[in-house]
Protein backbone atom coordinates (compact mmCIF):
# COMPACT_ATOMS: atom_id res chain seq x y z
CA UNK A 1 0.00 0.00 0.00
CA UNK A 2 3.04 2.26 0.89
CA UNK A 3 3.62 2.00 -3.31
CA UNK A 4 -0.14 2.79 -3.93
CA UNK A 5 -1.10 6.71 -4.98
CA UNK A 6 -1.97 8.26 -1.89
CA UNK A 7 -5.52 9.21 -3.40
CA UNK A 8 -8.54 7.28 -4.59
CA UNK A 9 -6.75 4.68 -6.30
CA UNK A 10 -5.22 3.32 -3.32
CA UNK A 11 -8.37 3.95 -0.85
CA UNK A 12 -10.31 1.34 -3.42
CA UNK A 13 -7.45 -0.98 -3.31
CA UNK A 14 -7.62 -0.42 0.46
CA UNK A 15 -11.59 -0.39 0.87
CA UNK A 16 -11.39 -4.04 -1.62
CA UNK A 17 -9.53 -5.31 0.71
CA UNK A 18 -10.78 -4.63 3.84
CA UNK A 19 -14.34 -5.91 2.56
CA UNK A 20 -12.41 -9.41 1.62
CA UNK A 21 -10.63 -9.82 4.77
CA UNK A 22 -14.40 -8.86 6.84
CA UNK A 23 -15.88 -11.72 4.93
CA UNK A 24 -13.25 -14.22 5.44
CA UNK A 25 -13.29 -13.37 9.18
CA UNK A 26 -17.36 -13.83 9.47
CA UNK A 27 -16.16 -17.56 7.18
CA UNK A 28 -13.88 -18.05 10.58
CA UNK A 29 -16.18 -16.89 12.95
CA UNK A 30 -19.08 -19.21 11.99
CA UNK A 31 -17.18 -22.29 11.15
CA UNK A 32 -16.07 -21.37 15.17
CA UNK A 33 -19.84 -20.62 16.27
CA UNK A 34 -20.82 -24.10 14.65
CA UNK A 35 -17.83 -26.27 16.47
CA UNK A 36 -15.51 -26.69 13.88
CA UNK A 37 -12.50 -28.55 14.77
CA UNK A 38 -8.90 -27.31 15.27
CA UNK A 39 -8.01 -28.77 11.53
CA UNK A 40 -11.22 -27.64 10.15
CA UNK A 41 -10.10 -24.27 11.10
CA UNK A 42 -6.82 -24.45 9.99
CA UNK A 43 -8.46 -25.74 6.34
CA UNK A 44 -10.27 -22.83 6.23
CA UNK A 45 -7.16 -20.57 7.00
CA UNK A 46 -5.43 -22.07 4.44
CA UNK A 47 -7.84 -21.76 1.78
CA UNK A 48 -7.92 -18.11 2.71
CA UNK A 49 -4.53 -17.49 2.59
CA UNK A 50 -4.16 -19.19 -0.91
CA UNK A 51 -7.42 -16.62 -2.10
CA UNK A 52 -5.45 -13.86 -1.05
CA UNK A 53 -2.47 -15.10 -2.91
CA UNK A 54 -4.88 -15.45 -6.29
CA UNK A 55 -6.33 -12.15 -5.43
CA UNK A 56 -2.76 -10.57 -5.78
CA UNK A 57 -2.02 -11.98 -8.84
CA UNK A 58 -5.05 -10.88 -10.38
CA UNK A 59 -4.07 -7.44 -8.73
CA UNK A 60 -0.80 -7.51 -10.52
CA UNK A 61 -1.61 -8.77 -14.22
CA UNK A 62 -4.85 -6.45 -13.99
CA UNK A 63 -7.44 -9.19 -14.06
CA UNK A 64 -10.77 -9.71 -12.41
CA UNK A 65 -12.36 -7.32 -10.15
CA UNK A 66 -9.26 -5.47 -10.00
CA UNK A 67 -9.10 -4.92 -13.55
CA UNK A 68 -10.82 -1.35 -13.89
CA UNK A 69 -8.67 -0.47 -10.84
CA UNK A 70 -5.06 -1.09 -12.13
CA UNK A 71 -6.16 0.22 -15.51
CA UNK A 72 -6.25 3.53 -14.16
CA UNK A 73 -2.86 3.23 -11.41
CA UNK A 74 -1.13 5.65 -12.92
CA UNK A 75 2.24 6.03 -10.66
CA UNK A 76 2.30 2.63 -9.64
CA UNK A 77 5.88 1.20 -10.72
CA UNK A 78 5.17 -1.69 -13.32
CA UNK A 79 8.09 -3.42 -11.85
CA UNK A 80 6.06 -3.50 -8.71
CA UNK A 81 2.85 -5.10 -10.26
CA UNK A 82 5.30 -7.79 -12.22
CA UNK A 83 6.84 -8.54 -8.48
CA UNK A 84 3.64 -9.07 -6.77
CA UNK A 85 2.15 -11.53 -9.55
CA UNK A 86 5.34 -13.18 -9.94
CA UNK A 87 6.18 -13.86 -6.46
CA UNK A 88 2.24 -15.21 -5.61
CA UNK A 89 1.84 -17.37 -8.71
CA UNK A 90 1.36 -20.82 -8.29
CA UNK A 91 4.52 -21.50 -9.88
CA UNK A 92 6.51 -18.78 -8.35
CA UNK A 93 8.75 -18.16 -5.01
CA UNK A 94 6.22 -18.18 -2.82
CA UNK A 95 5.41 -21.48 -3.66
CA UNK A 96 8.94 -22.39 -4.16
CA UNK A 97 9.82 -21.30 -0.92
CA UNK A 98 6.90 -23.10 0.93
CA UNK A 99 7.89 -26.46 -1.08
CA UNK A 100 11.46 -26.07 -0.86
CA UNK A 101 11.44 -24.46 2.68
CA UNK A 102 8.04 -24.79 5.03
CA UNK A 103 8.83 -29.11 5.50
CA UNK A 104 12.60 -28.19 6.93
CA UNK A 105 10.90 -25.39 8.97
CA UNK A 106 8.88 -27.38 10.67
CA UNK A 107 11.10 -29.89 11.33
CA UNK A 108 12.87 -27.47 12.93
CA UNK A 109 10.87 -26.54 14.78
CA UNK A 110 10.14 -29.93 16.06
CA UNK A 111 13.75 -30.04 16.84
CA UNK A 112 13.65 -27.13 19.21
CA UNK A 113 10.99 -28.42 21.12
CA UNK A 114 12.40 -31.31 21.22
CA UNK A 115 15.61 -29.51 22.45
CA UNK A 116 14.05 -27.50 25.16
CA UNK A 117 11.83 -30.49 26.56
CA UNK A 118 15.01 -31.96 26.95
CA UNK A 119 16.83 -29.38 28.48
CA UNK A 120 14.34 -28.52 30.55
CA UNK A 121 14.19 -32.07 31.69
CA UNK A 122 17.84 -32.29 32.42
CA UNK A 123 17.44 -29.55 34.66
CA UNK A 124 15.03 -30.28 36.50
CA UNK A 125 16.92 -33.47 37.39
CA UNK A 126 20.20 -31.88 37.59
CA UNK A 127 21.33 -34.02 40.77
CA UNK A 128 20.00 -37.43 39.80
CA UNK A 129 20.70 -36.98 36.49
CA UNK A 130 24.31 -36.50 34.86
CA UNK A 131 24.52 -35.97 30.85
CA UNK A 132 26.91 -38.67 29.06
CA UNK A 133 28.88 -37.97 26.75
CA UNK A 134 26.89 -39.10 23.83
CA UNK A 135 24.20 -37.05 24.49
CA UNK A 136 26.05 -34.15 24.65
CA UNK A 137 27.34 -34.76 21.19
CA UNK A 138 23.78 -35.46 19.69
CA UNK A 139 22.59 -32.31 21.68
CA UNK A 140 25.41 -30.37 20.08
CA UNK A 141 24.96 -32.01 16.59
CA UNK A 142 21.31 -30.84 16.82
CA UNK A 143 22.18 -27.37 17.44
CA UNK A 144 24.62 -27.54 14.74
CA UNK A 145 22.08 -29.04 12.29
CA UNK A 146 19.59 -26.36 13.21
CA UNK A 147 21.46 -23.02 13.12
CA UNK A 148 22.85 -24.21 9.84
CA UNK A 149 19.15 -24.82 8.61
CA UNK A 150 17.79 -21.22 9.76
CA UNK A 151 21.09 -19.88 8.19
CA UNK A 152 20.14 -21.58 4.85
CA UNK A 153 16.63 -20.41 5.45
CA UNK A 154 17.80 -16.28 6.40
CA UNK A 155 20.16 -16.25 3.16
CA UNK A 156 17.54 -17.34 1.03
CA UNK A 157 14.87 -14.41 2.15
CA UNK A 158 17.73 -12.08 2.57
CA UNK A 159 18.25 -12.91 -1.77
CA UNK A 160 14.32 -12.40 -2.26
CA UNK A 161 14.34 -9.32 -0.87
CA UNK A 162 17.49 -7.80 -2.31
CA UNK A 163 16.04 -8.62 -5.98
CA UNK A 164 12.63 -7.16 -5.18
CA UNK A 165 11.66 -3.22 -5.96
CA UNK A 166 11.11 -2.22 -1.92
CA UNK A 167 14.51 -0.25 -1.88
CA UNK A 168 13.24 1.84 -4.64
CA UNK A 169 11.71 4.62 -2.88
CA UNK A 170 7.60 5.13 -3.73
CA UNK A 171 8.06 8.60 -4.66
CA UNK A 172 11.54 7.51 -6.67
CA UNK A 173 9.40 4.57 -8.61
CA UNK A 174 6.08 6.99 -9.30
CA UNK A 175 8.27 9.53 -10.95
CA UNK A 176 10.18 6.83 -13.46
CA UNK A 177 6.98 5.41 -14.11
CA UNK A 178 5.16 8.79 -14.95
CA UNK A 179 8.01 10.17 -17.04
CA UNK A 180 6.82 6.61 -19.07
CA UNK A 181 3.09 6.92 -19.08
CA UNK A 182 1.72 7.90 -22.66
CA UNK A 183 -1.79 8.66 -21.05
CA UNK A 184 -1.04 12.15 -19.82
CA UNK A 185 -1.53 14.42 -22.26
CA UNK A 186 0.07 18.18 -22.81
CA UNK A 187 -1.53 21.42 -24.21
CA UNK A 188 -1.01 24.69 -24.20
CA UNK A 189 -3.50 26.83 -23.03
CA UNK A 190 -2.82 30.32 -24.92
CA UNK A 191 -2.79 33.84 -22.51
CA UNK A 192 -6.16 34.86 -22.07
CA UNK A 193 -7.59 31.47 -23.05
CA UNK A 194 -9.13 28.51 -20.85
CA UNK A 195 -9.01 25.01 -21.35
CA UNK A 196 -12.08 22.23 -20.94
CA UNK A 197 -12.44 18.81 -20.30
CA UNK A 198 -15.95 17.21 -20.32
CA UNK A 199 -17.10 13.68 -18.99
CA UNK A 200 -20.54 12.08 -18.87
CA UNK A 201 -20.86 9.95 -16.12
CA UNK A 202 -23.64 7.51 -16.50
CA UNK A 203 -23.78 5.43 -13.11
CA UNK A 204 -23.54 7.43 -8.98
CA UNK A 205 -20.60 6.19 -7.06
CA UNK A 206 -18.21 6.85 -9.87
CA UNK A 207 -14.81 8.44 -9.53
CA UNK A 208 -13.93 11.35 -11.37
CA UNK A 209 -9.92 11.66 -10.61
CA UNK A 210 -7.12 14.17 -12.34
CA UNK A 211 -3.57 15.19 -12.25
CA UNK A 212 -1.93 17.87 -13.17
CA UNK A 213 1.30 20.26 -13.53
CA UNK A 214 2.66 22.47 -15.72
CA UNK A 215 5.54 22.52 -17.46
CA UNK A 216 7.90 25.37 -15.47
CA UNK A 217 9.97 27.62 -17.31
CA UNK A 218 12.66 30.00 -15.06
CA UNK A 219 9.48 31.52 -13.75
CA UNK A 220 7.12 29.39 -11.78
CA UNK A 221 3.59 29.65 -13.18
CA UNK A 222 0.24 28.61 -12.23
CA UNK A 223 -3.30 28.41 -13.58
CA UNK A 224 -7.20 28.43 -12.59
CA UNK A 225 -9.00 25.19 -12.36
CA UNK A 226 -12.18 24.19 -10.94
CA UNK A 227 -15.05 21.58 -11.35
CA UNK A 228 -18.63 21.88 -12.54
CA UNK A 229 -21.73 19.78 -13.16
CA UNK A 230 -24.59 20.42 -15.60
CA UNK A 231 -28.09 18.05 -15.04
CA UNK A 232 -30.37 17.79 -18.20
CA UNK A 233 -31.90 20.85 -18.01
CA UNK A 234 -28.86 22.81 -18.38
CA UNK A 235 -28.67 23.78 -14.63
CA UNK A 236 -24.90 24.14 -13.73
CA UNK A 237 -23.38 23.58 -9.88
CA UNK A 238 -19.58 24.43 -9.10
CA UNK A 239 -18.23 21.12 -7.48
CA UNK A 240 -14.47 22.05 -7.18
CA UNK A 241 -14.20 26.40 -6.62
CA UNK A 242 -11.90 28.26 -8.46
CA UNK A 243 -8.23 28.17 -7.47
CA UNK A 244 -5.00 29.01 -8.79
CA UNK A 245 -2.33 26.02 -8.91
CA UNK A 246 0.75 24.82 -10.23
CA UNK A 247 0.10 21.56 -9.70
CA UNK A 248 -3.03 19.43 -8.52
CA UNK A 249 -4.04 15.46 -7.92
CA UNK A 250 -7.70 15.28 -6.72
CA UNK A 251 -10.78 12.75 -7.03
CA UNK A 252 -14.39 12.80 -6.15
CA UNK A 253 -17.28 10.53 -5.82
CA UNK A 254 -19.80 11.39 -8.12
CA UNK A 255 -23.70 11.43 -6.34
CA UNK A 256 -25.13 12.42 -9.52
CA UNK A 257 -25.37 11.34 -13.68
CA UNK A 258 -24.46 13.55 -16.18
CA UNK A 259 -22.33 15.74 -17.61
CA UNK A 260 -18.72 17.40 -15.75
CA UNK A 261 -16.19 19.46 -17.01
CA UNK A 262 -13.01 20.73 -15.93
CA UNK A 263 -11.54 24.02 -16.45
CA UNK A 264 -8.38 25.13 -16.61
CA UNK A 265 -8.39 28.69 -16.75
CA UNK A 266 -5.66 31.16 -17.81
CA UNK A 267 -7.87 33.93 -18.71
CA UNK A 268 -6.28 36.14 -16.03
CA UNK A 269 -2.88 36.07 -17.93
CA UNK A 270 -2.22 38.94 -20.10
CA UNK A 271 1.03 37.51 -21.93
CA UNK A 272 1.96 34.06 -20.72
CA UNK A 273 0.72 30.85 -22.24
CA UNK A 274 0.98 27.50 -19.86
CA UNK A 275 1.99 24.62 -21.09
CA UNK A 276 -0.26 21.60 -19.32
CA UNK A 277 0.50 18.30 -18.79
CA UNK A 278 -2.42 16.47 -17.20
CA UNK A 279 -4.64 13.34 -16.86
CA UNK A 280 -8.40 12.86 -16.10
CA UNK A 281 -10.16 9.57 -15.54
CA UNK A 282 -14.11 8.59 -14.98
CA UNK A 283 -14.06 5.13 -13.22
CA UNK A 284 -17.08 3.16 -13.11
CA UNK A 285 -18.01 2.05 -9.60
CA UNK A 286 -16.13 -1.08 -9.35
CA UNK A 287 -18.11 -4.23 -7.72
CA UNK A 288 -16.76 -7.74 -6.51
CA UNK A 289 -17.52 -10.90 -8.73
CA UNK A 290 -20.15 -11.81 -5.54
CA UNK A 291 -21.88 -7.86 -6.09
CA UNK A 292 -21.74 -8.79 -9.59
CA UNK A 293 -23.44 -11.68 -9.65
CA UNK A 294 -26.17 -10.39 -7.24
CA UNK A 295 -27.18 -7.66 -9.70
CA UNK A 296 -27.50 -10.16 -12.03
CA UNK A 297 -30.05 -12.13 -10.79
CA UNK A 298 -31.42 -8.95 -9.60
CA UNK A 299 -32.02 -8.18 -12.74
CA UNK A 300 -33.36 -11.71 -14.18
CA UNK A 301 -35.77 -11.77 -11.46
Amino acid sequence: MTYMPQDFRGTLIRQQKERSERNKQAEVDALISSGGSIRDRYSLLWKQQMDRRRQLVQLGSATGVYKTLVKYLVGVPQVLLDFIRQINDDDGPMEEQRQRYGPPLYSLTRMVLFIHLFLSLAWQRIEAFKLNRLQISVLEEAVDVYTTELQRFINFISEVFANSPFFISAEDASMLEMGKNDEYKEITVPAGKSYEVSLTVESINSYIAWDFSLVQGKMNMDIGFSVEYTNNGGEKTLILPYRRYESDQGNFSTCMAGNYKLIWDNSYSAFFKKALRYKVDCIPPVLEESEKGSERNEVEE
